[in-house]
């Protein structure tokens, strides 16, 4: 059998062979040259000592090369000097000696002259030996299978991007990840940019295509011998490479390579609904493989994929700075509170939108309420609903109920909020958010129909400098710690109670007589710190209350919030009260009593309003109540207040008078009079207060 270099690898017939063996010699001749001459497979034939005896001209890696420069040739020699191909010798030689094949092994090679142009192939190894069994070589089958492994790459690579690229709800970590994907399977050269408009955390505009915004570099990544790294924020025209500053309007984004074009470059915008976010550049060196249709497809896939996440952070982007607005709570107005509390409070924003707040709301009569409390499940759900109680506990605070007793109504709110949809919207924000950050993370999760409406746990503590009682009552659990003026603590002032929007009523409820210097610590719900930390931090009850929140802060985990209050009892100068007798007569004596502290009290109020306010509230006490009547003055700085209390539980009632009414405008001139005025009632009775200002009527 003649081979390519003159030599027969099978050997010449036995002497005195038969006729037959003759003709099926020509028979495995002829099939042997249709194989080598016509196959589509690469076919090489080495001998004993891995010398090139035989390949045929479709060889993998081979075409062009005279067979005759490679016969004789070791193998290891042969194909890493003509086709950049490693040959493992190990693996010929196991075949060889064992017999036993290796299939579909693949191998790379890089063609001489375009190192950075890898080609895969697909080899199998089988050992040759002819009728007595002698083994006369090796033949060594390959196939070009670079587009089908590149196929695979781009699979897996695409396959990857999903699972790295949006890992995270911040557009510059999502640029910098789709450099990281692509650079150096895709790209020996990366640059991002995106448009102003998304890095400041806004909307892109809809452009129109023959329009687009400038770019400011984002993120960028390759290879030392590359093209020069822009520097980030720096402004690129949509060329990305090598183009200056504009002095006018930006150009449109130049196309990427078309379906016939083969390109070292591609630049492939980054759009939603038409909507542009920025663009990337891939670039290759001039000496690897060109770009190809395939490769645009996933530059495409892979823009898609980036812009879609981008679109992710800009809707959490926008939805956490309306969280954050929302979560952020003001600070007590010192003016407001000194006569009850001291107070200081802390708020460590951990981005996950707990719902958290607290508040110090004055009261009538110089008391406040202290309020702390969180929506339990996380988001900017949990933050709407967070700023609708808040807002309904400021509105009940003025009807001057008990705590337990808003916290009923406040329960019967949240109730009401999720059955009118209210509170649902803010569910449905944080579905879209929690969506949003699951889409990034490539796996979508449709939010339940199921979910369950919101509930809350809320602590309100109502202070009364006046005799220094504390009323108190819990929604949910939450920090609770009464710290006294010399250093003891009790760390279960009151029990925990049911959630608002669960149970139910009736909540947790206690009432303190708390010293002057006490501190009361609260902090809305959520891990507590250990016992002895805590204890370390407020058992200095001589401390600055500011000081004590900052030891109290570094033990709470971010999100919570918290409340730190020094109360205070009022001055015995600030407070003047009297028993009325329960004769209409003795009202002369009720508008006298006015008229002389106000004197000694060099009081700014008005003494003619002040003292027609008092005389009409003891006269509605002695015509409708019950005695005791009870007549009380609170100086809170400059506002006054006049209070009136008696037995009786029948709720006053503002009348507007006929002109020939004799009576029936007490409360009337009272509300025109006062700045404010209410009434709230107790075990014993009522109390009708009116607060006037210094020197307004």
């Amino acid at each position: 059998m003649d081979t390519d270099g003159g030599q027969d690898p099978a050997g010449t017939p036995p002497p005195g062979a038969a006729e037959p063996w003759s003709a099926e010699t020509a028979w495995g001749d002829a099939v042997l040259d249709a194989v080598f001459t016509q196959s589509d497979i690469g076919l090489h034939v080495l001998d004993t000592d891995l010398r090139v005896v035989r390949v045929n001209a479709v060889a993998a890696g081979l075409q062009g090369i005279p067979a005759d420069r490679l016969l004789g040739m070791p193998a290891v020699e042969a194909y890493a000097s003509f086709a950049g191909v490693h040959v493992d010798e190990a693996v010929l030689r196991e075949v060889l000696a064992t017999g036993r094949s290796t299939t579909e092994r693949l191998v790379t090679g890089h063609p001489p002259g375009a190192e950075h142009a890898e080609r895969v192939y697909s080899a199998s190894v089988h050992r040759l030996q002819d009728d007595a069994g002698r083994v006369l070589g090796v033949v060594v089958t390959n196939t070009d299978v670079t587009d089908r492994e590149q196929a695979h790459a781009r699979l897996r690579l695409l396959h990857e991007a999903h699972e790295r690229i949006g890992t995270g709800l911040d557009v510059e970590r999502t640029a910098r990840e789709l450099v990281d994907v692509t650079v150096p399977a895709f790209a020996d050269f990366v640059v991002v940019a995106l448009t102003d408009a998304v890095l400041r955390g806004q909307d892109p505009a809809l452009q129109a295509r023959d329009t687009v915004p400038l770019l400011r570099c984002t993120a960028t990544g390759g290879s030392a011998t590359g093209p020069e790294c822009p520097q980030a924020g720096a402004v690129l025209l949509p060329g990305i490479f090598g183009d200056g500053e504009p002095a006018a309007p930006a150009r449109p984004l130049p196309p990427a390579a078309t379906s016939d074009e083969r390109a070292t470059r591609l630049v492939v915008p980054l759009t939603v609904r038409g909507q542009i976010f920025g663009a990337v550049a891939f670039q290759r060196r001039a000496d690897a493989e060109p770009y190809g249709p395939e490769d645009r497809a996933l530059a495409d896939a892979l823009a898609s994929r980036t812009a879609n996440c981008l679109e992710n952070a800009l809707r959490y982007t926008r939805e956490h700075i309306v969280m954050t607005a929302l979560q952020s709570w003001p600070p007590p107005k010192e003016e407001a509170t000194q006569s009850a509390v001291d107070v200081a409070g802390r708020h460590r924003p951990g981005g996950s939108g707990a719902g958290s707040w607290c508040d110090v709301i004055p009261l009538s009569s110089a008391r406040v309420a202290l309020v702390v409390g969180q929506v339990e499940s996380p988001g900017p759900g949990a933050v709407a609903t967070m700023s609708r109680l808040r807002t309904a506990v400021h509105s009940l605070t003025t009807l001057d109920l008990d705590p337990h007793e808003l916290l009923a109504r406040l329960h019967a709110t949240t109730l009401r909020l999720a059955a009118e949809g209210f509170a649902g919207e803010g569910l449905a924000a944080g579905a879209l958010a929690a969506e949003g950050e699951a889409t990034a993370r490539g796996t979508p999760d449709a939010p339940s129909p199921d979910a369950p409406h919101p509930t809350a746990g809320c602590t309100i503590a109502v202070h009364d400098p006046v005799d220094g009682r504390l009323d108190i009552a819990r929604a949910g659990a939450s920090l609770l710690v009464v710290v006294h003026p010399d250093g003891t603590a009790d760390t279960r002032p009151l029990g925990d109670g049911p959630l608002l929007g669960a149970e139910g009523p009736p909540f947790a409820c206690a009432t303190l007589h708390l010293p002057e210097g006490s501190t009361l610590c609260l902090a809305s719900g959520g891990e507590e710190p250990r016992t002895e930390d805590l204890m370390a931090a407020l058992a200095h009850p001589d401390r600055d209350p500011e000081a004590m929140a900052d030891d109290v802060e570094r033990l709470l985990a971010p999100d919570r919030v918290l409340l730190l209050a020094r109360t205070r009892h009022l001055p015995p100068d600030e407070l003047a009260e009297w028993e009325i007798p329960y004769d209409l007569s003795a009202v002369g004596a009720a508008r006298a009593h006015v008229e002389d502290r106000l004197r000694r009290w060099n009081h700014p109020a008005d003494p003619f309003a002040v003292t027609l306010v008092a005389s009409e509230l003891v006269t509605n006490a002695l015509r409708h109540g019950a005695a005791p009547v009870v007549l009380r003055l609170i100086a809170d700085g400059p506002i006054l207040t006049c209070e009136v209390s008696d037995a009786g539980q029948a709720a006053p009632h503002l009348r507007h008078a006929k002109a020939v009414d004799e009576g029936g405008r007490g409360l009337l001139i009272c509300a025109s009079l006062a700045d404010n005025w209410g009434v709230r009632y107790t075990d014993t009775g009522k109390t009708v207060w009116a607060e006037l200002g210094g020197g307004e009527h």
